[in-house]
């Protein structure tokens, strides 16, 4: 795991990059957010979705919910970014777009559209 610092608009986000799987239970991601807190110091995460277990991305397994649950009690904001137009699922759409639409959580094309969200709240 490779970790960026990136300050936008005076926000300090933190950049998560690799290659495998980093995030596959609930253990990893909070594994995930106390490494940003000690390398980095800050509360906002860019993270590739490939990082992310295809499980996470299917809503009958709960991963996702109780992975971005942790998120939110620990008060870290994340963005999610790639190419999520592969999954077909209504529910995840759904899911995808009232993240979207609220402060913490983020599904986005890109890393700068990344940036440039979380650098917003």
């Amino acid at each position: 795991m490779n970790i960026k610092e990136i300050v936008h608009d005076g926000r300090t986000i933190a950049l998560v990059s690799g290659s495998g799987t980093l995030v596959s239970d609930v253990q990893d991601a909070l594994d995930l957010m106390a490494t940003v807190r000690y390398e980095v110091d800050c509360d906002r995460i860019v993270i590739h979705k490939a990082l992310l277990s295809e499980s996470f991305f299917d809503l009958k397994t709960r991963l996702a919910g109780e992975i971005l649950q942790k998120f939110i009690n620990y008060q870290l904001k994340v963005a999610v970014v790639g190419d999520f137009s592969e999954y077909t699922s209504r529910s995840l759409r759904d899911f995808i777009y009232e993240c979207n639409n609220g402060k913490d959580i983020f599904f986005l094309a890109d890393e700068q559209q990344a940036v440039e969200q979380l650098s917003k709240v």
